[in-house]
């Protein structure tokens, strides 16, 4: 048995000078060929998510924030058996913004804004006409003389102070109709969700931090698609362990299998600097060390030109630098050199 085990631990190492980047992006980009451009539609939320291609393109171009963010909010035991109490929370934490429970209605003429209040909406019975009313109080910079008839708010500012014009009535209006009045900022549509025997809450948007302050959410298995929100809380390992999984769960949608150590080595490469990079012009294709491999990627002329003005020397260290000036590629049997030593 022990002799079983040391000869699989032979096979799994990789031999010295391996080109592992070359393998690693041929057993990605191969089965990338073969996948679909369609979107996949999540149960519950109301949110066609990229899946296939697009997704794959949104992870490695390290996008600021993915089309469709998703974020997975799991709760603490006691919480997680019951749909009632799972439920409770994710009305607690999905969002309600002013527009989403009034009309908005600025007159740039009179610097006067008018909110009208609908208790038809699904979400305005949520939220009471007098929390309303002080959450727009305290939302107004300047004086402003606010007098509440009915289910309406107006709010008249005064043209003699100084700053007050057309352009801050306007901007006003506009910060008033994103004013939040309940639940989490940047959560919304969430939806109780079935994994196993415990129930967790899936929305839109992300917002790690807001979530995790609410006291029935298990902040230890939070998760979200969005990478950079990862990075930015948690640090860049667990950025990275999220590209890892992201890029993983692509393919196994896709039905296609690669070795996971090739995926890690991608994750790896993005996330060695001590923050997110892209694969490509703007990230690790445009900083390689030599100036002829970064000219065989994208915009030639432009690292020739910046080269040749900066007095750049090229050290032939990369498989491309070496291909282009007919070198034999230090990769392999490559790397190897043998010396003559005379007797």
């Amino acid at each position: 048995m022990l002799i079983q085990r040391d000869n699989m631990k032979k096979k799994l190492k990789i031999a010295p000078y391996e080109a592992v980047g070359v393998v690693s992006a041929q057993s990605i980009g191969e089965p990338g060929t073969q996948m679909t451009m369609r979107t996949f539609h999540y149960a519950g939320v109301a949110e066609h998510v990229p899946t296939g291609l697009p997704r794959l393109i949104e992870i490695v171009d390290a996008k600021k924030e993915p089309k469709k963010p998703l974020i997975d909010v799991y709760l603490k035991k006691e919480y997680a058996k019951s749909r009632e109490k799972a439920e409770k929370v994710a009305e607690e934490i999905s969002a309600v913004y002013l527009e989403d429970v009034a009309e908005v209605l600025d007159d740039l003429e009179s610097y006067s804004i008018e909110i009208a209040f609908d208790k038809k909406e699904g979400e305005a019975q949520k939220v009471s006409f007098k929390d309303l009313k002080e959450k727009v109080e305290k939302a107004l910079e300047k004086n402003a003389k606010i007098k509440a008839e009915g289910e309406k708010i107006k709010i008249k500012f005064d043209k003699k102070e100084k700053g007050v014009n057309a352009k801050y009535v306007r901007k006003q209006s506009q910060k008033l109709k994103q004013l939040l009045l309940k639940g989490v900022d940047g959560v919304y549509k969430a939806v109780v969700t079935k994994e196993g025997d415990e129930y967790f809450v899936r929305a839109g948007g992300y917002n790690i931090v807001g979530v995790i302050s609410h006291p029935a959410v298990d902040p230890s298995r939070i998760y979200t698609n969005n990478i950079k929100e990862i990075e930015r809380v948690f640090g860049i390992e667990a950025a990275r362990n999220a590209i890892l999984k992201e890029i993983k769960d692509v393919l196994d949608m896709q039905g296609l299998y690669v070795d996971i150590r090739h995926i890690m080595l991608v994750a790896d490469a993005m996330t060695y600097s001590g923050a997110i990079q892209s694969i490509g012009r703007h990230g690790l294709s445009g900083s390689k060390v030599g100036v002829l491999g970064r000219a065989a990627f994208e915009e030639t002329i432009k690292h020739l030109i910046n080269a040749a003005a900066k007095g750049e020397e090229d050290k032939l260290i990369g498989v491309t630098e070496n291909i282009i000036v007919g070198q034999t590629v230090p990769v392999g049997t490559g790397k190897v050199k043998l010396k003559f030593m005379p007797r």
